[in-house]
């Protein structure tokens, strides 16, 4: 992969960086809203518990499997692609229809609307692991009691705490961008599709009822659990466990058996030491699917002024550890 200098931006770097004038949280959740999350985390987490005895009772098809990963794919590239390196880190310059697209592709994922997403792990970024982090597993001490309770609120208690992270302090430049508010506006109506579309293709690849419902299953709520749980796991386990050859200013660590379903997200210790950096996996062996999506989004002149590592710089990050 080619690779250019590019020069560092601190850990809350991100288009149109908060200034801290404006306060961190903007009131709590209303009612629909937090029913909303309920609905999103519980429903698909129950078909991921069925899965197992499901499939060991009527079996799991091709289709089935086929319609899963193509969803799980784009969904969750939508995720790290989109959501993350992004609309959240400004890793690369994106035109507008690939803009939209990756809008659109992240809300399939089902882990909330655009720009509610980037102002909390904005947020999560300025205060890493510290007083203010919306999902840090270090805020209630280092005792065993105290780190399983940590590791349930960094992998998805704090989903159903009710404070609203202040958009116009995180996020003014998605505020600013009419299509992504159009996009985030219509959370909703990705939310229907990420589920109906897989079970209109499971019907129509099998013609059979069974064939939209089980594509329905594994396709739509079980593959949105998966994809749920390996996001999650980013912001607890990568904050716990693993390798840490970068300084950070924080806990995150690389954990290399999430990097595949994870598409290069869980080289985690990079990320928080080079936030806007375009590729996560920078050492030898080390896959990054992500990045390797970015490259071929430049090379087809989608994507520009992408934010390449050098060694160079890290170099500087490994010695300053």
């Amino acid at each position: 992969m080619t690779v250019a200098d590019s020069p560092a931006r601190p850990d809350s770097a991100a288009p149109s960086a908060p200034t801290g004038a404006k306060p961190v949280l903007d009131g709590t959740r209303g009612l629909p809203q937090q029913i909303g999350v309920y609905v999103f985390v519980v429903v698909p987490l129950l078909a991921l518990v069925a899965a197992v005895p499901f499939a060991w009772g009527w079996g799991l098809g091709w289709s089935d499997i086929v319609i899963a990963t193509v969803f799980y794919v784009v969904s969750g590239l939508g995720i790290t692609v989109g959501y993350h390196r992004y609309f959240t880190h400004g890793s690369f310059k994106a035109n507008r229809p690939l803009r939209i697209a990756l809008a659109i592709s992240g809300s399939l994922a089902m882990q909330g609307p655009v720009i509610d997403w980037v102002a909390d792990h904005r947020r999560h970024h300025a205060f890493s692991d510290k007083e203010g982090d919306p999902h840090s597993p270090w805020l209630y001490g280092t005792g065993p009691a105290a780190l399983v309770k940590g590791f349930w609120h960094s992998h998805m208690g704090w989903l159903f705490d009710r404070d609203q992270t202040n958009e116009e302090r995180f996020t003014p430049d998605l505020l600013a961008d009419a299509d992504i508010r159009r996009v985030d506006r219509l959370f909703g109506l990705w939310s229907v599709l990420t589920l109906l579309v897989p079970a209109l293709f499971g019907g129509l690849l099998t013609w059979s009822w069974w064939g939209a419902l089980t594509a329905f299953f594994w396709g739509g709520l079980v593959r949105v659990a998966l994809l749920h749980h390996v996001t999650w796991s980013i912001n607890s386990i990568c904050h716990m466990w693993g390798d840490r050859p970068f300084a950070a200013r924080d806990h995150s660590a690389n954990v290399w058996p999430l990097a595949i379903a994870s598409f290069g997200e869980s080289w985690h210790n990079l990320h928080h030491a080079d936030p806007t950096c375009a590729r996560h996996g920078v050492k030898r062996g080390q896959i990054d699917i992500s990045a390797r999506v970015i490259w071929a989004f430049e090379k087809l002149g989608w994507a520009t002024s992408v934010r390449w590592p050098t060694q160079r710089r890290l170099d500087r990050l490994a010695k300053a550890k």
